[in-house]
């Protein structure tokens, strides 16, 4: 009786807004399987049985399937039809402060706590920077910086992808100009800094989410169209010192934070 009813409201809104007929039908679909109406491996209906029931086209139903498909939450099989996909297992990625004091890289740390092989893949130019990196190193936009991309690994299997940029101006002339080569390489921001007397006081952290670009679908092993949740990650000293943006997937990992509390803050 409940789904009857909310195809009902969903066949008036498509009536009057019939442009997005596929998406109000695909929203109708993953509300479905959030609730688990839809369980995984079970069958969805067909194109002529979606267009039946909302009273549309063939075509738009074709449509609300590959939405749901492009969001890794059902399956094609070729001669069979379209299924729910197994969710994946959700795993955590943590982010604490108490880590970064220590001068460990926070991403090797949290592997070896769940009883993972944390390692990367990484590779550093220099560039001039762009004008919104420049605004959070606050420096000045085309000044020069180390760009480093990294994709983070977990017993092998690609877990997140970023992107940072430091200040020459900062490490030029000194043992870790280049971020994962030399003395100092691995040791995570925090730690690196410390060896050129830089003492990092906070990270700033702005979370978000996104869909995945052609780039980091590859680099992570999606599909085009998923979504990943996107942190904007500014580590200061008396200046900024760092600045990176962090790509995860939101089907594979959340979020944990440890935030240090001062006695008798509010």
């Amino acid at each position: 009786m409940c789904e009857t009813i909310r195809a009902t409201d969903i066949r008036s809104h498509i009536l009057t807004q019939p442009e997005y007929a596929y998406l109000r039908i695909a929203d109708d679909f993953r509300r479905r399987i959030a609730e688990g109406r839809l369980q995984p491996g079970d069958k969805v209906p067909s194109r002529h049985q979606i267009a039946a029931e909302y009273g549309v086209s063939d075509r738009v139903a074709v449509e609300a399937v590959r939405v749901l498909v492009a969001e890794n939450l059902v399956e094609a099989r070729p001669g069979s039809g379209t299924y729910v996909r197994p969710k994946p297992h959700l795993r955590r990625l943590t982010r604490s402060w108490y880590r970064e004091q220590r001068g460990d890289s926070p991403f090797r740390a949290d592997m070896a706590a769940q009883g993972r092989r944390g390692a990367w893949r990484s590779s550093s130019e220099t560039t001039d920077a762009p004008p919104a990196v420049a605004e959070r190193l606050a420096i000045e936009p085309g000044d020069p910086v180390m760009r480093t991309r990294y994709v983070f690994l977990a017993d092998g299997e690609p877990v997140m992808t970023s992107t940072s940029w430091e200040p020459l101006a900062i490490t030029r002339g000194t043992p870790i100009l280049l971020p994962e080569d030399g003395p100092y390489a691995g040791q995570g921001v925090t730690g690196r800094m410390a060896a050129i007397g830089i003492s990092v006081e906070l990270a700033r952290e702005i979370v978000s989410a996104r869909h995945v670009t052609a780039q980091e679908a590859e680099e992570l092993g999606l599909s085009l169209g998923a979504v990943v949740t996107t942190i904007q990650r500014t580590y200061v000293a008396d200046r900024p010192v760092e600045t990176a943006d962090i790509v995860v997937p939101v089907d594979r990992y959340e979020l944990a934070y440890v935030i240090p509390v001062e006695p008798g803050a509010e």
